[in-house]
């Protein structure tokens, strides 16, 4: 049988490819435990600069929850049977870095999402920093219509990244909306035709690979630990961080391979 989870690295880019195409890719417990394992794993691998995550085939980036398997275990109505439901009550920090919800991740994450993208498929490009849509894409949290609520970030989050009132809409009816109005709402970043969608992804990647890594990831950092802040004290991380990029051999590589008229050997320090 095929992994649930492909975590393929090609150079400075990582590719994780959520794999259970039959059911939509929806996320039962063992892809949950692979897919926070991935994330750790390219947190801590300084080879690393970006990943880009989505679904396999042509239908479907991810249905959500696996109705069948994850949300019985996680509401009580189902006892832990194999090695993966126990990894996932015995060690709750992969089901949160599986959602990127409360786990640090500075490196930036590429999302391509082609058709369904729903319930906890969205609350995983919600954490994702660039997102790119397929024309056939659909999205939203879709909890609401099971009795069950966005448990990856997707309340805290959808505020924060869309206007209140379409946040709510999207939380409180549960409806999914076409890729284009997502775009329009500024959820994604771009729609492109589905033959495309790989290659626009990839593109965006190799343009971050080739940036200073140390700058990248700091100003990642800086973003995240300041949203909602007051501007004084998010002028004060993002001064941390600037001081920490200024003074590294990456910000003297890059003006001198500039003036030298060749490409800067980024170091990450």
């Amino acid at each position: 049988m095929a992994d649930v989870l492909l975590y393929e690295k090609q150079g400075q880019i990582v590719h994780i490819t959520l794999n259970r195409p039959e059911k939509r890719n929806a996320i039962d417990p063992e892809m949950m435990v692979k897919l926070g394992q991935a994330w750790i794993d390219f947190e801590k691998d300084d080879g690393l600069r970006v990943a880009i995550v989505t679904g396999a085939g042509d239908k479907s980036f991810c249905a959500g929850a696996d109705l069948a398997r994850l949300i019985p275990l996680m509401t009580g109505a189902r006892q832990p049977e194999d090695e993966w439901d126990n990894r996932l009550r015995s060690e709750p920090n992969l089901a949160r870095a599986a959602l990127l919800r409360d786990f640090p991740l500075y490196k930036p994450v590429i999302s391509a999402i082609n058709g369904y993208c729903l319930a906890a498929g969205t609350e995983l490009v919600q954490g994702t920093d660039i997102r790119i849509a397929s024309e056939n894409a659909t999205i939203g949290l879709t909890e609401v219509k099971r009795g069950i609520a966005p448990a990856g970030g997707g309340i805290a989050r959808m505020p924060r990244q869309v206007p209140f009132a379409k946040a709510m809409e999207i939380l409180l009816v549960g409806d999914a909306i076409p890729a284009e109005e997502a775009r329009l709402i500024g959820l994604v970043n771009y729609v492109v035709p589905q033959s495309e969608l790989m290659a626009k992804a990839e593109e965006f990647a190799a343009k971050i690979a080739e940036n200073g890594p140390l700058a990248v990831r700091k100003i990642k950092e800086a973003v995240i630990r300041g949203l909602g802040l007051p501007m004084e004290d998010a002028y004060k991380i993002e001064g941390q961080s600037v001081a920490q990029v200024m003074a590294s051999e990456d910000a003297r590589e890059g003006p001198l391979a500039f003036m030298e008229g060749r490409p800067p050997n980024f170091k990450g320090r």
